[in-house]
Parts: structure tokens; C-alpha cells; sequence
């Protein structure tokens, strides 16, 4: 394999639409679905004369995020016109912040091939969204402005990725931090997150950026992995070949796995940024920051350690349980009530999320709760229902809403584990089958399975297997 003669150098750009009642500078709702254009008002439509208000709850927000990604707080921020036109941008200008941003300086660590990597945050501010176009057949394009003023943070980090890897792991771990916090739902099919990447390559060991291109309409994550593979690749046959790159935006072509150039790039001075004038300077002071910082969880790599440590559980589950922040609450529901950690584990894991696979589903509705799950899992651990007939019994209590006890009872899933008709049934099995008891007592051990499976037979699958183990030993000998 031949040494790798240039490594790749990768920033993000992360978009995330803030979970507030109304938009970043008017009352308007911030609600994803509406009608077209029946979500707006003189100001997100930029009419003469409309003045902004700032909403407090968009700020709070962004400070969560600033708080979790270990950045420094500005006491005083700015926000700037960045000026551009666009049909989806109907004041021919955003309100976003330039080089006074709310938080920065941050990090967040990501596990990659066994290791840490720390991924640096620039900075991370507040700005509003545009509309958004929507192409139609004939050439015809329509602009929805409901989205216009929906409050965004941008996350901008330093160009501390160097493989797609990296970058997918790194938007995973963004996604799961902003649903802990519970300001961003990350639902990239609704553009409630969006990305775009900043690719350069440069030759190994050198400290000196290369120039680098724009990948814009990325709409999934593995759409950005595969985008930056292709244009890594693209820049080193170009530069193997003699050539230069060139600093452009490109388009993602996801039907057709290819890059599309959009546009040669746009400096920063071509937004011709000034301060706004219409919105005074933010200033934060220690209370506000001390409130917000009161409103953090417990952040997602924090409670996985924990879970570690406190339930003794592998790498793996602890990642999958804590995937999600409600499936997390969810799995400490059941394990405060049926005190083992693993079994309760193995049962959301596999049961749980299986069925929040479904359209509709989620964890905050799940029909079954934490503590009617315990109940379940307590009677297979005390063997009064067999594993199999636990999931059967799971299966009824997300359609009935019934809880355990009444649904072993109707549908006559308890096991036997005591009593003459168990003992009634094993004498049954082994009169119905003496060459095999000979077989067996002269030394064929395995047709021990072969007794246990036909008493469970005999049973209707009733029996503990268990104890049916136990009887037969002292009936054939052991």
C-alpha cells in the first residue's frame, strides 16, 4: 500500500434550528409543517418600518450549547447585517453576529478507532433563518417564508477533522448533544440541522493549510461522509497532476453520488457586514449565564461513563442506552425498580427499541412504562414466566395497555414450577419413551435436551425449564 503523500484538513459549519414557541425577532410561531406562508409577519418579511425583538429564550438556548461545548461566554456581543440576495432571503440581508459571536473557544470530544480526538469549536452564534424554495417541474420555483426568522445557532469549528470518519462521528455526537439539551430536535429530513463542509488536502506534516473548497446541500450524514471522500479524492488527482485548486462551493448530488461546482467562493467582505443597527449590543451578565447553566442534564458522555461505572455495563450498551436522552430516563426507570442492571439492559435494548423502530413511535409515548416494565422482567427473573413468554406478554401490554400480571393470567403464560401436575407430566415424557431413558442411562447424555424439550412439549411450554432440569436429574439418576 503506498504511503499517504497528503492529509485532509476539515472544518464543519453546523446550522441548528432552536426549539423556541416563536421565531428569533418576532412572535411569529417557529413551528415546523405550517401552510406556506401563513407563519409570517412584516418583520420576518422584512417590510418597511418593521423593527426587531430579540427573543430571550433563542439566547438561553445558544448559551446551553456554549456551556456544553466548554466555551468562553462574550459579556458583549454584536449582531451584524450580513448582507446577500436571495430569493428565500426577502430583507435581502440576514441578522446573524461576525466577529463578536455570543460563545467561543469551545470543544467536543469524539471517539474514533479506539481514541479521543478533541474537536475544537471556533465559535457559535445566533442568527435567523431564510425561507425556503421549493423547484417545481417547467422550471417554475415557489418561496415558503414560514422558515424565515426561525432562530439558528451556527457551530463553526476549527479545522480539526482530518477524515470523513471523523466528520460523520463528529455530527453524530453534535446531534446527541443538542437533543440532551433539548434545543434542537436534529431532524435533518425537516432541515432542522444542516452542514456544510470546508475541504482542503496538504502534504503530510506540513503546518501550512491548502486551499480549500465548499460542500453545501449535504442533507444526511452519511451524505456528508461521502461528499467529503469525493472532492478528497478530486483535490489529490488534481494536485497529483500538476494542477491547482481552486476556492469554489460545490453542490452534493446525492442521486448521483457526485459534486456539482455551484459557484466560485464568496469571501467574508463580499457579505459587506456591518453592525445592526436596529438591535442594540447583547450583554450577558454572570446571573443570566449562572440561570442557564442550572438547566444542564447530565451530558451524554458523562452518563455513558456512569453507566459503567454504576451498572457495570460494557462500552457498547452504555453507548446505546445513552443514544438518546429519553431512552436513557427510560432504562433508569426500570433499573430503580427491578435492580438489575443488565437484565433491564437487555430488555429495552432489544424490546424497547426494536419497537421504537416503528413510524410514530417514541419514547416520551411509549404505551409500555418504566415501571410496568419492571414488573415484566421480575417475573421471568423469579421464573414465573419463561423468557419466550415474556416477549409474547410484552407484545399484549403495548396492545392492551394492561400490565403484566393481568396479561399472564388471561392468556395462561405462568409457568409451572412446582406441584404434582409437573411432576405428573415429566413421569408422562419418560413413560412414553423408555429406549431413550435406557439409551440415555448407558451413557447417550445429550438426549437430556431431548427429555427437557419434550416436557415443555407436554407442557404447552408451561414449565420452567429449570426446574424441569433439576426433576429429571433425580429421575434418570444423575
Amino acid at each position: 500500500m503506498r504511503e499517504a503523500e497528503y492529509e485532509p484538513v476539515i472544518g464543519l459549519e453546523v446550522h441548528a434550528q432552536l426549539l423556541t414557541r416563536s421565531k428569533i425577532y418576532c412572535d411569529c410561531p417557529a413551528t415546523f409543517g405550517a401552510e406556506p406562508n401563513t407563519q409570517v409577519c412584516p418583520v420576518c418579511l422584512g417590510l418597511p418600518g418593521a423593527l426587531p425583538v430579540l427573543n430571550r429564550e433563542a439566547v438561553s438556548m445558544a448559551l446551553l450549547m456554549g456551556l456544553a461545548t466548554k466555551c468562553t461566554i462574550s459579556p458583549v456581543s454584536v449582531f451584524a447585517r450580513k448582507n446577500y440576495f436571495y430569493p428565500d432571503c426577502p430583507k435581502n440581508y440576514q441578522i446573524s453576529m461576525y466577529d463578536r459571536p455570543l460563545c467561543a473557544n469551545g470543544y467536543i470530544d469524539i471517539e474514533t478507532d479506539g481514541e479521543t480526538r478533541r474537536i475544537r469549536i471556533e465559535r457559535i452564534h445566533l442568527e435567523d433563518d431564510a425561507g425556503k424554495l421549493i423547484h417545481g417541474e417547467g422550471g417554475v420555483s415557489l418561496v415558503d417564508f414560514n422558515r424565515c426568522g426561525v432562530p439558528l445557532i451556527e457551530i463553526v469549528t476549527e479545522p480539526d477533522i482530518h477524515s470523513p470518519a471523523e466528520a460523520y462521528v463528529f455530527l453524530t455526537n453534535l446531534r446527541r448533544l443538542v437533543r440532551y439539551l433539548g434545543i434542537c430536535d436534529g431532524n435533518m429530513e425537516e432541515g432542522s440541522i444542516r452542514c456544510d463542509v470546508n475541504v482542503s488536502i496538504r502534504p503530510v506534516g506540513s503546518g501550512t493549510l491548502g486551499t480549500r473548497t465548499e460542500i453545501k446541500n449535504l442533507n444526511s450524514f452519511k451524505a456528508v461522509e461521502a461528499g467529503i471522500g469525493t472532492e478528497l479524492e478530486r483535490q489529490e488527482r488534481v494536485l497529483r497532476s500538476g494542477g491547482r485548486i481552486h476556492q469554489v462551493t460545490n453542490l452534493w448530488d446525492a442521486s448521483k453520488k457526485r459534486l456539482i461546482m455551484m459557484r466560485t467562493k464568496e469571501e467574508a467582505h463580499d457579505y459587506r457586514y456591518f453592525s445592526e443597527p436596529d438591535l442594540p449590543p447583547l450583554v450577558v451578565d454572570r446571573s443570566w449565564i449562572d440561570g442557564v447553566r442550572e438547566r444542564l442534564p447530565e451530558l451524554p458522555g458523562e452518563r455513558e461513563r456512569r453507566f459503567i461505572d454504576q451498572y457495570h455495563l460494557s462500552a457498547y450498551d452504555a453507548g446505546v442506552l445513552c443514544a438518546e436522552r429519553g431512552v436513557a430516563d427510560y432504562y433508569e426507570g426500570v433499573v430503580s425498580d427491578v435492580g438489575e442492571p443488565k437484565a433491564a439492559s437487555n430488555w429495552v435494548m432489544r424490546e424497547v427499541l426494536e419497537e421504537l423502530k416503528n413510524p410514530g413511535s417514541s419514547i416520551g409515548e411509549f404505551p409500555v412504562k418504566p415501571e410496568a416494565l419492571a414488573v415484566l422482567i421480575r417475573l421471568v427473573m423469579d421464573g414465573m414466566v419463561s423468557g419466550t413468554a415474556g416477549r409474547e406478554v410484552f407484545k399484549e401490554m403495548l396492545r392492551s395497555g394492561e400490565g403484566a400480571p393481568t396479561v399472564v393470567e388471561r392468556l395462561g403464560l405462568r409457568q409451572v414450577s412446582e406441584g404434582d401436575e409437573l411432576e405428573a407430566a415429566i413421569d408422562r415424557v419418560l413413560d412414553e419413551n423408555p429406549k431413550e431413558v435406557e439409551r440415555y442411562r448407558t451413557g447417550t447424555t445429550k438426549l437430556f435436551a431431548f427429555f427437557v424439550g419434550q416436557v415443555m412439549k407436554e407442557t404447552g411450554g408451561k414449565a420452567n425449564p429449570r426446574v424441569v432440569s433439576e426433576i429429571l436429574k433425580v429421575k434418570l439418576g444423575d
